[in-house]
Order: C-alpha cells, then sequence, then structure tokens
C-alpha cells in the first residue's frame, strides 16, 4: 500500500500570506499496487482553454492531501502542441474558472470566492471584485469591457423578517415544495449578474433576474454552460426554469431566454417546449443560436434533441429528429456552418460533426444483433473520432487554423488528460502526461466489452475488468456493479466515487452491465426501465451473473451499487436465489412509498414509478406493492449498508430503515454513515474509509 508523502510547501499563496500549500506529490508504489490513496493522490486535469489566438492551453490540476482532508487546484500553462508546460500559480487557495482576457494578455480566474487577474505568465495577480456574497462563477464578454458572474440571492423568510425581536431564531419558514435540495435547505438560490470591467476592477453588478424567485444557473448541477454571451456582446443567452414550489417540484419545463444588455429585458425563445432546454450558444457570425432540448415535460431521461433557431427569422429547426442517440455538448465551428457535439454511442463516447446545411446520414456500426442501418440526422453528420477508440471525450474547443478540436479524455483504465482530436481523421493526440509516470507503475487491469443476450431475446452490452496479471487457469472472485440512474450509461469515464480500475486491481473481476434503462443504446433500451423497476432490469443483472458464473476462472460473486443501484441491491437481495454472495448498497431506496414522500424533486419518481402511491393506475400500483422493504423476509445475504446524513435525493432513513430490518432479520449486516457527505462520498478520508470498508466486506465473504 502507497504511504501518502511529506507535502510540498511554500511561501507566497498570493493571498500575501504564508500558507502550506497542496501540490503534486512524489507517489510512492509498491508492488505496483493501485491503492485508495493512490486514487486519491492523482492530480485531476480540468477545464482546458484555448487562447484567443491558439497557440496556448490554459487549464487547472487539483492535487488532494490525504492528511489533509482536502484538495487544491493550481494553473497550468501549455504551447497548444503540449511543449512548455509549466505551472503558474502557487496558492494555499484553489484558482477555478480560469480564462484568457485581452487577447491573451492576461488571465482571469477565481481565488476565495472572488475574481482575480494574472499576467499570462500568472505574475501581478490581484483581486477585482469584491462582491459580498461570493463569485461561484464568471464568464467575460467578447468585447471584455463587461462580464456576468453568479452569486447567490437570498430566497427564504426568516423569523427576523416577521419579528425583528426574534434575531437568535434559526426555524426554518416553509410554505411550499422544493423547500430543500440535493445537500442543502434553499435559503438562498444562484443569480446571474451582468458588470462592467475597465480592466483594473469589477463594477456594481446588475441581477439579470432582478426581483425574480428563479435559479439561474438551475440547481442542483447548472453552471456556466447555461448562458451565453452573443458574439457582439449586447446579448445574453441562459436557460432558466421560472417556476417555485410544487411547479417547480413537478416540473422539468426550463427555456431559454434572449436578455438584451441595454434594456434589460428577457423574451422567451422556446416557449411552448415543456421539457429541459438547456445549454443555449450562439454561432460566431451571431446568426443562429443552437441548444440542448427534452421534449416531455417531467422526463429528466427523455432524449436530448439538437436545435438552431435563426435569431432574424426566429424560425426554429432540428436538427436530430431521426438520430439514435442523445446530444450531449455542443461547440460551433468558426465558419457558423458546422456544430461539434458528444454522443454516447454504445457505452462510449464520441465527438461528431454537424453540417447545418447539407443533407447526408451518419452511419454507425450496430451492436451485435442489430441490422446494419443509416441514422438519418436531418441534417448532414460525421462521426470524428473512431468507434474502436475506447474513451469519453469532454466538451470540446476548436483550435482554429489548425484543423483540430481541444478536449479532454479519459477511461476506466486512466484519469482525465488533455488531447488534441483531428477533424479529419479522428487521430487523438495526447497533450498533457500528469499522471503518465504514475501510471507507469501501476499493474493494469484489461478490459473488454461483451454484448449477452437478455431474457427476452435481446442484446445487452456490458464492460468486464480483469484483474492485473489475469490468470485464466486461477479462481477470481467477482463483483457485479448496479448503475445508479436508473438512466445513464456506464461509458469509459473515470471517478473517484466508483472507480473500477480500483476494485479490479484488488483482485476481482468487475461486470458492469448496461441494463435496460441505460441511455446509450437508443430510446427504446433507455425508457424500457420507467415503470418496469422490479421487472426486465433486474432479470438483465441475473442473466449477467449467471453468464459470468459459466467462466471456469470465477468464483463467488457479490453485487454492489449506488442510489438506483443501491435500491437494485435492496430488491436483489430478495430475489437473487442464492447467486450473490454479499451485497453492498450505497444511497439506495429501501421503501418505496416513503420515498415518495420525503425526497425532492417529484417530477422523476412521478413519472419513473408511474405515479405518487395513493395513485390508481396498474403501473403505480405495481410499483409500490413491490417495494424493496416488501421482500425483506427474504434476505439471507451478508449486505453493507452506507449513506450520507445530507442526502436529500435519497434521504438517509432509506440507509437506516434497511440496516434496521435486516439486523431484525437476523441478517450478517454493518451500517456506515457519513455525517458531512451528501448522495456522493466526496471527502478524500471519507472515500478511503468507505474503500476499506467495500473491500473488507466483499473480502470477508467472496474469497
Amino acid at each position: 500500500m502507497a504511504i501518502a508523502p511529506v507535502l510540498c510547501t511554500s511561501c507566497g499563496s498570493g493571498t500575501g500570506e504564508s500558507a502550506e500549500i497542496i501540490s503534486k506529490q512524489t507517489i510512492e508504489v509498491s508492488d505496483g499496487q493501485y491503492t485508495p490513496e493512490i486514487m486519491h493522490m492523482l492530480g485531476k486535469v480540468s477545464d482546458s482553454q484555448l487562447s484567443p489566438d491558439g497557440t496556448r492551453i490554459l487549464y487547472g490540476v487539483t492535487y488532494t492531501s490525504v492528511e489533509q482532508n482536502k484538495s487544491n487546484r493550481e494553473l497550468f500553462i501549455m504551447n497548444a502542441d503540449g511543449s512548455e508546460n509549466h505551472r503558474i500559480t502557487n496558492s494555499a487557495e484553489s484558482e477555478n474558472n480560469a480564462r484568457w482576457i485581452e487577447n491573451g494578455e492576461r488571465i482571469a480566474f477565481l481565488r476565495g470566492g472572488q475574481i482575480w487577474v494574472a499576467d499570462a505568465d500568472g505574475g501581478n495577480a490581484r483581486q477585482v471584485s469584491d462582491v459580498k456574497k461570493g463569485v461561484d462563477a464568471f464568464e467575460f464578454a467578447p468585447s471584455g469591457d463587461k462580464l456576468i458572474y453568479m452569486s447567490n440571492v437570498k430566497s427564504a423568510t426568516k423569523p427576523s423578517d416577521l419579528y425583528p425581536d426574534l434575531d437568535k431564531s434559526d426555524a426554518r419558514i416553509i410554505t411550499g415544495l422544493m423547500y430543500r435540495h440535493w445537500d442543502h435547505f434553499v435559503e438562498e438560490i444562484p443569480h446571474t449578474f451582468v458588470a462592467p470591467f475597465d480592466g483594473s476592477s469589477v463594477g456594481e453588478g446588475h441581477d439579470i433576474l432582478d426581483g425574480e424567485p428563479y435559479e439561474l444557473p438551475t440547481l442542483p448541477f447548472g453552471g456556466l454552460e447555461q448562458l451565453a454571451w452573443s458574439p457582439d456582446s449586447k446579448y445574453i443567452a441562459y436557460s432558466c426554469r421560472k417556476l417555485t414550489g410544487k411547479e417547480y417540484a413537478f416540473s422539468t419545463n426550463t427555456d431559454i431566454y434572449l436578455y438584451d444588455i441595454q434594456t434589460g429585458s428577457s423574451i422567451n425563445l422556446t416557449e411552448g417546449m415543456m421539457g429541459y432546454d438547456t445549454n443555449p450558444l450562439f454561432s460566431p457570425d451571431g446568426r443562429y443560436l443552437a441548444w440542448l432540448s427534452m421534449e416531455r415535460p417531467g422526463y429528466e431521461a427523455d432524449k436530448n434533441r439538437l436545435f438552431i433557431m435563426d435569431l432574424q427569422s426566429r424560425q426554429m429547426r432540428e436538427l436530430s429528429a431521426d438520430y439514435k442517440y442523445n446530444v450531449e455538448s455542443i461547440t460551433w465551428a468558426p465558419e457558423s456552418d458546422k456544430i461539434y457535439f458528444t454522443s454516447c454511442i454504445n457505452a462510449v463516447e464520441a465527438i461528431l460533426e454537424v453540417d447545418i446545411d447539407k443533407d447526408c446520414t451518419l452511419k454507425y456500426k450496430p451492436a451485435k444483433g442489430e441490422k446494419t442501418s443509416d441514422i438519418h440526422l436531418g441534417n448532414g453528420v460525421r462521426r470524428i473520432t473512431a468507434e474502436n477508440v475506447m474513451s469519453d471525450f469532454s466538451p470540446v474547443q476548436v483550435m482554429a487554423g489548425r484543423g483540430k478540436l481541444l478536449a479532454t479524455y479519459t477511461s476506466m483504465l486512466h484519469p482525465a488528460e488533455i488531447v488534441t482530436v483531428d477533424i479529419a481523421d479522428g487521430a487523438v493526440t495526447q497533450l498533457s502526461f500528469e499522471n503518465s509516470e504514475t501510471l507507469e507503475k501501476l499493474k493494469a487491469p484489461t478490459m473488454e466489452e461483451r454484448w449477452i443476450t437478455t431474457v427476452d431475446g435481446k442484446q445487452m452490452h456490458e464492460w468486464v475488468l480483469y484483474p492485473p496479471e489475469f490468470d485464466k487457469s486461477k479462481k477470481y472472485p467477482a463483483i457485479l456493479i448496479c448503475l445508479g440512474g436508473p438512466q445513464g450509461t456506464a461509458s469509459q469515464g473515470w471517478s473517484t466515487r466508483w472507480n473500477y480500475r480500483l476494485i479490479a486491481s484488488q483482485g476481482y473481476i468487475v461486470v458492469i452491465p448496461n441494463r435496460r434503462g441505460t441511455s446509450a443504446f437508443g430510446q427504446q433500451w433507455c425508457e424500457q426501465i420507467s415503470g418496469d423497476y422490479i421487472g426486465l432490469n433486474m432479470q438483465d443483472y441475473l442473466k449477467a451473473a449467471d453468464e459470468i458464473r459459466k467462466e471456469p476462472y470465477v468464483g463467488k460473486i457479490a453485487a454492489a451499487g449506488a442510489s438506483y443501484g443501491g435500491y437494485s441491491i435492496y430488491n436483489l437481495a430478495g430475489i437473487h436465489e442464492g447467486r450473490f454472495s454479499a451485497f453492498l448498497a450505497h444511497a439506495g431506496i429501501f421503501n418505496q412509498e416513503h420515498m415518495y414522500m420525503t425526497t425532492e424533486e417529484m417530477w422523476f419518481p412521478t413519472w419513473d414509478n408511474g405515479g405518487a402511491p395513493w395513485d390508481r393506475n396498474p403501473v403505480a400500483e405495481r410499483h409500490y406493492k413491490n417495494s424493496p422493504h416488501k421482500l425483506i423476509r427474504k434476505w439471507d445475504t451478508p449486505i453493507l449498508i452506507t449513506h450520507g446524513e445530507l442526502d436529500y435525493r435519497v434521504p438517509v432513513e432509506q440507509g437506516m430503515a434497511a440496516f434496521n430490518a435486516a439486523q431484525m432479520m437476523g441478517v450478517p449486516s454493518e451500517m456506515l454513515l457519513f455525517p458531512d457527505e451528501n448522495h456522493w462520498i466526496n471527502k478524500p478520508q471519507n472515500s478511503i474509509l468507505w474503500n476499506r470498508y467495500f473491500f473488507n466486506w466483499i473480502e470477508k465473504y467472496c474469497r
């Protein structure tokens, strides 16, 4: 096991004080073994930004101290070909949201909740904003003389607002739904402000939603991608769900608005489009606005479509009417004639190009058992990255004049690094090598993709990871991963929450089925799970377990999952008929009836469950009648239950109820609660503890 080294220390944090700086560490590797400690100590590369002249790349790397239980992010610059890569900040406070300004002469970034500017080499850094509530994110206008920034505004009534003499009362006054969200009570919400910038200071901001009780960006995950400057800096397009209370809790109706800087007025460009409308982006010539759109209100896993609007005629058209997969992120070509977008196709993230003026078809490699066919996109599309590139790509930027795209890519076997992708042939060239030295010291698992036949004769995709130095003549325990969501896909991502390379490196075969409900295999495969949580997707898991058990090198099998994956574990515990030797459920749904009345975003369970527990329709009645808690008498397999106490999406009482029931039924069980975590386990030491418990539990019952 690796031992965390002594951290680098330095004076001059950029804040005028001497402080210990979390920096890149020399990671000790013992016998090639990959550990949770090493996972957290790897540098996390993110947010690459191409300079205006296309010659340099600005990006950040986050370093983690397990000892201090926190992270620090520093900024780097390299040439567009990856040469002369060097660090430009050295601060005890993280630098985030870094952007080029003044034609690349200077940069701006966030530090300590305020905006700073510095020379392009990181020198002469100084604070230029003084926003009372702090700044969460910002983006400069193309003109450079103004910017938008995000900051919180008060949204809840306090006792002292009503009774000034009760200024020490901290009671919460609640009059409607959505009073808590994700991991916090909603007492403040984000708004976006427009402010002037004279080169030395940020002026007073004007609230785009002045006096309106709506979020901008939309919680809990919205950010800068929900707003866009027009090329002439006169307008801002933004995505907003202008609903509150019960309406907000039951609807996904988010629209695209056009805000006029001069008049301060907004108009709704997508009125009548009732689902999610997000990620607006102006074309470089200012003629078009592109955005992503889901059609049906209340369905957060509807097909994500690509729309454009001619801003002169206000005519809109969909560019993805016959495309099988979701459009995920978009980038305009400099000539405004093409859009580059990412899309997960059969569990692999691809980069594609759509010509907005030509009509052609996208040929794609069919899944096993599918007929070869053309997928019509409506306005000609071409896949750029090759089908055999097993990596996921982040949103891209165009390297004008170079015929390349800038992106970051990840896989299940390596964390994010910065790459270029050749637009003509899809060739991928790695530019950053933040973790290469450490990865070269580690013994690597091997990975393959399989297609297996389901109980109803369909083809299901799955990833299988094998331990380092895998030997078919030996027996290995296996772990079946039950995915969250329930929609979404197990693609080639990298995470410190569920790290599949880490699991395989402990000597386990890792089986990751893309069961019914996953979203990279067409909408029919995705939608089947809604209203059928107890049905075919559970059979998909059982079939995946049965298939891997046929291999002579597979011994005992465990199953593990989080969120909907935790629900899957609770359900499988009552129906698996001895297939599994151990279970782990994190943040799982145990009692569907209670969950419906204690979660926050009501559109999700209403859609997927078929309605409320009191609704008299066959889908809802079947769903609640078969809640996992009603299977408890059939539980007989050891189960480890973990949960964050700040989890308001799946409240902690769900985990506690499952543990209490298991204990009362005499099922070997333990529970691990995290008072300071939400739906995920994020803090380094909590994550390491979680992994140790996980591996010890599986080791105990599956070796």
